[in-house]
Order: structure tokens, then C-alpha cells, then sequence
């Protein structure tokens, strides 16, 4: 049977499948507003959305939002306040899922925002920064990352670390959760990069990805030709379970021109 959905859509629903019925979840953009919308309405009905903006929501917005301060976000909001708020809430632990980006990922979950290239002053390209990714990364539970999966975005090291995942390991000791409390992030840490062909999990105690599962019409072969690293393969790697006509209707209800999905 033909695929009837995109890469796109497939991420959406790996996404949804992260957030937990009852949690406080670091949105964030595109694909990240899809997949709280889905969530709220099929397995997770009593998560909270917080939004960087300043925004709290416990439903959806009820239109497609470009970006997360759109007036539709912040109809019914049950707070709309300032940035500062809601990232004191990330600082005093009470955020159970972030979800960010970025433009490089390595094997350990560190991303790069920042530069391509490894002279500061002179980089081949320059990017955007942080944001609030690094305050997500270091202060959430869990992070959840979407990326495109690229060889040369998925890298064995990345050039610059804008948000720490797990670390390196160096004469202290290994990477992992010992890495993040060594350094003072005494919590969280990358729980799924979630790429166009695949989903990686994260093993704590040495902070390597692992396979969980590769996407239809994609193979373990065809994701290692574009992953900058050797995978590991988690010990039930399998094919990532498709889109329910459900979860689709509700993703195409969201968002009807495809402009986050297409």
C-alpha cells in the first residue's frame, strides 16, 4: 500500500508519543505545536503547554499558529505572562519535557546553534544562538529533539555546544548523567531525537544514541550512509509503527495547508 502521509506528519505522531497525560511541556515551534495538539487530544488530555513567549495553555490554540506569540495563542491562555516565568519554572524542576532543535547533533545529544566552523570570530556560517534552547536542555526532565536527519547535521562531534545533551568523556569521567552532574545540571538530559528516518533513544549511564526505530521505507543501512557516527541499534530496533488515520485526521485538522507537515 502507498505511504499516505509525509516525513513530517510521521515526526508529529513520534513527538505526541513523548508527552505523558499530566505533564508540563516545553512547546516550542512547528512541529513541536502539532504534536502537543495531538497529544491533548488523543493519550495526553491533561498536559500543559508552556511557551517561551510567556504563554501557559492547557488546550491547543484553536488556529495554526506561525509563530508562538500569534494572538490566537494568546486567547484563553491560562497565563500569559513574561519569558522570565515560565523559565523559572524550568529552573525550579517542575518541567517534565522540552522540545528544541538544532542545526547540529551529535552521537551524546549536544546540539549547536551557534556556528559551523571552529574559529569563533570567523565562522563559516553563523546561526542563530540559543533562544531558550539551552536553558531547555540543561533544566527539563527530558528533551525531545527534531531534526532532519543529514549526515552532516547528525555529526560525531559537533563544532560548537549551544544546548549540553550528554556531555564527553574526558579524564573526569564518561559521558552520560555523571557528565550532567559534574558539570551542574543535576537533572534531564536527551530522552528521543526524533529525525525524517528515524527514532533515537538515549542510553543514561555512557549518554549514547541509540536506534529505537527506523521509518517506513527507510532501513538500518540507508540511515547509517546519512549518520556521522557508527549507530548503535537499540536491542528492539524496529520499523517505526505508521500514523493512525485518527492521528492523521487530527493532524490535517490542525494544520490543513500542510505548511508545518508538507
Amino acid at each position: 500500500m502507498a505511504q499516505t502521509y509525509s516525513a513530517r506528519e510521521l515526526m508529529v505522531v513520534c513527538a505526541s508519543r513523548q508527552i505523558h497525560d499530566h505533564e508540563l511541556v516545553f512547546v516550542g515551534m512547528r512541529l513541536p505545536l502539532l504534536a502537543f495538539a495531538l497529544a491533548k487530544r488523543t493519550h495526553a488530555p491533561n498536559c500543559i503547554g508552556l511557551f517561551e513567549c510567556g504563554l501557559v495553555r492547557d488546550t491547543p490554540s484553536p488556529e495554526l499558529l506561525y509563530t508562538m506569540g500569534d494572538p490566537p495563542n494568546i486567547t484563553e491562555a491560562l497565563w500569559a505572562t513574561a519569558m522570565v516565568d515560565v523559565l523559572g519554572s524550568l529552573a525550579a524542576g517542575d518541567v517534565q519535557l522540552g522540545f528544541i532543535g538544532g542545526a547540529e547533533i551529535d552521537r551524546y545529544g549536544n546540539l549547536n546553534t551557534s556556528l559551523i566552523g571552529n574559529d569563533w570570530q570567523h565562522p563559516r556560517v553563523r546561526l542563530p544562538g540559543s533562544g531558550g534552547g539551552a536553558d531547555i536542555a540543561s533544566l527539563a526532565h527530558r528533551l525531545a529533539i527534531i531534526m532532519p536527519h543529514e549526515r552532516h547535521r547528525l555529526r560525531e562531534r559537533v563544532d560548537f555546544i549551544t544546548s549540553p545533551g550528554y556531555g564527553y568523556p574526558d579524564e573526569h569521567g564518561p559521558a552520560g548523567s555523571s557528565w550532567r552532574k559534574r558539570v551542574g545540571l543535576p537533572r534531564g538530559g536527551p530522552a528521543a531525537l526524533i529525525t525524517t528516518l528515524g527514532l533515537f533513544t538515549f542510553d543514561p549511564t555512557n549518554g549514547e544514541a541509540l536506534l529505537s526505530s527506523y521509518h517506513p521505507g527507510a532501513s538500518i543501512e540507508h540511515m547509517q550512509e546519512h549518520t556521522g557516527w557508527t549507530l548503535r541499534l537499540a536491542p528492539d530496533c524496529h520499523e517505526t509503527p505508521p500514523p493512525s488515520q485518527e492521528e492523521l485526521r487530527i493532524i490535517r485538522e490542525c494544520d490543513p495547508q500542510g505548511v508545518w507537515t508538507s
